[in-house]
């Protein structure tokens, strides 16, 4: 089979008997005016925004309900069994488009990033949908697109030198209806994948959330008993301590200056203040006994934004991305990069331990999440973008931070204090640190991380081959479609009529039509026009090239 689609490169010889090559703009008009008329603006049709249409060439799902006087112009038209695809990026390529399913004389009107073909008679309309639908055709799409970066789009041009193999119409709908048994199999488990895929996904929240409430170590306590150090008694130290390594930086940080601290220089201490109640002025959750509410600010040593130097260079120093901090994860190869003196200067160095929070985002869901780098061997920056948190050493267990950062109480607050500002939701460090978190005595929340840690492993090993069969699903949907256009997914009829046999009386009506004096102009048809010159007018042209003429010899 034609590995592109395209002519030049077709083998007469690669197809089955009765089948022939054909061009797309043969066997289909490519973005028609529509096939009837209207005139009353208060009709109501179906208006399909890009929104509405399914990836994967799953067709139109939500339309809306539109007056047509709304939508005659600046809107694509089509009808029943035209087949639409997205012609811009991403669109194109995440395959938005399919057959549109109606209602005879139903009429469409959508976006303007649109492409549109008319199957001509004989031609199935899913079949040129399947065709567009294979994978191979976007990717020879996406190289011929034109326009600036995320305003690419493929231009008609691309649809017009498009050839495909054409079968006999019978063989079209077996094939068809062969494609729709298979799909509709395929579907079912894709879809019974992806309902795994949600319960994991609710199971995680359970597992987090039960773990910051106390539900998940509640048989552990059951069995340890009173805990020899509640968590009101380690806050207490941790806050000894806290005050203690600030004492020690700000010594160090005179002593690197070569000057001696002020006499008063340890009432410059900021006191970090005590959990609040809910802005509504609600009290905290009720905690397991021997827990407590904490602040953040009371566990974390340092809390600082990262470097505002905009990375530029190909090379050099990598600084994170804000999309590297995602829940319980930060991906250290998700960077730019700055270069060696920039760095030097941003002094916003990532060390394993800490704890990142991300301060601005697109979106609520992704905003104000932390991730924990457990180790960092090489130099690397964080941007401004990010909030790089420290915790108390030695009496604070960052990975349980990062747990209840993402879940229960403390989310939700994060969350309640999010703005949003020119498109971008962000949460401030002060927000941050604000937070209140649940504190349980120091070994339980060692035995959190631990029970967490191995049923999260469980849960990601599930998700991994839930990823793993929706992807053998996609590729065995395109197996299909390469298989149905090789003539290898029904046996063939050879009583069929050859497809040239269709192909020339397609080409006998197009040729019948336009010669009919119709033409498609992306509006409503019409018949042209034919150009009409009353006598009087001639008369009166004549008279005045006459008048010319003899001025001109006068002048002479």
């Amino acid at each position: 089979m034609n590995p592109t689609g395209f002519a030049d490169q077709t083998a007469p010889d690669s197809l089955p008997k009765g089948w022939t090559w054909a061009a797309l703009a043969e066997i289909a008009r490519i973005n028609p005016a529509l096939d009837v008329r209207i005139t009353d603006d208060a009709r109501q049709v179906s208006f399909v925004p890009m929104a509405a249409v399914d990836e994967g060439f799953g067709g139109v799902q939500r339309p809306q309900v539109r007056d047509f006087g709304q939508v005659k112009k600046g809107y694509t038209p089509f009808q029943m069994d035209d087949v639409i695809m997205a012609k811009i990026t991403p669109c194109m390529e995440n395959g938005k488009g399919g057959v549109i399913r109606g209602k005879p004389g139903e009429v469409f009107f959508g976006s303007t990033e649109f492409h549109v073909l008319r199957a001509r008679t004989g031609v199935l309309p899913a079949w040129i949908g399947s065709f567009l639908a294979q994978e191979r055709i976007r990717r020879a799409a996406r190289l011929g697109m034109q326009g600036s970066a995320g305003q690419l789009r493929v231009p008609q041009e691309f649809l017009e030198r498009l050839h495909l193999p054409l079968p006999p119409s019978a063989e079209q709908q077996r094939i068809a209806d062969r494609i729709d048994e298979l799909f509709t199999d395929l579907a079912a488990g894709v879809a019974a994948l992806k309902r795994v895929r949600r319960n994991l996904s609710r199971y995680r929240a359970a597992v987090l959330h039960s773990a910051v409430t106390g539900r998940l170590t509640e048989a552990w306590r059951k069995q340890h008993g009173p805990p020899e150090e509640p968590g009101s008694k380690l806050l207490e130290r941790i806050l000894v301590e806290r005050r203690r390594q600030w004492e020690k930086r700000t010594l160090a940080k005179y002593e690197a200056k070569g000057k001696e601290p002020p006499k008063n220089w340890r009432d410059r201490y900021p006191e970090p203040a005590p959990p609040k109640p809910s802005a509504d002025g609600s009290p905290l959750p009720p905690l397991p006994e021997g827990w407590c509410w904490a602040s953040m600010d009371q566990l974390f040593s340092t809390v600082r934004n990262g470097t505002a130097i905009v990375p530029r260079a190909d090379q050099g120093i990598p600084i994170l991305r804000i999309s590297a901090v995602r829940p319980l994860r930060v991906d250290l190869e998700d960077v730019r990069h700055l270069t060696e003196t920039e760095a030097q200067r941003a002094d916003a160095w990532v060390e394993g331990g800490d704890l990142f929070f991300t301060r601005y985002n697109g979106s609520t869901r992704l905003c104000g999440v932390c991730g924990r780098v457990v180790e960092c061997d090489f130099p690397l920056v964080h941007p401004d973008k990010l909030i790089k948190c420290r915790v108390v050493d030695g009496l604070v267990n960052g990975e349980f931070v990062e747990i209840a950062a993402n879940s229960g109480h403390s989310r939700a607050t994060i969350e309640s204090r999010l703005r949003t500002t020119a498109g971008q939701v962000g949460v401030s460090g002060t927000d941050v640190k604000n937070t209140p978190i649940p504190m349980p005595p120091l070994d339980e929340q060692s035995t959190i991380v631990e029970a967490v840690n191995e049923k999260l492993s469980q849960i990601d090993a599930l998700e991994a081959e839930v990823e793993r069969g929706l992807a053998r699903a996609s590729r065995l949907r395109q197996a299909i479609l390469k298989a149905a256009f090789e003539g290898k997914l029904v046996p063939q009829d050879p009583t069929d009529e050859p497809a040239s046999v269709l192909l020339r009386r397609i080409s006998k009506e197009a040729t019948t039509q336009a010669a009919s004096g119709y033409r498609d102009n992306g509006a409503v048809r019409r018949k042209r026009a034919q150009p009409i010159r009353p006598v009087a007018k001639a008369r009166q042209v004549a008279r005045a090239l006459n008048a010319r003429c003899a001025e001109r010899k006068r002048r002479r």
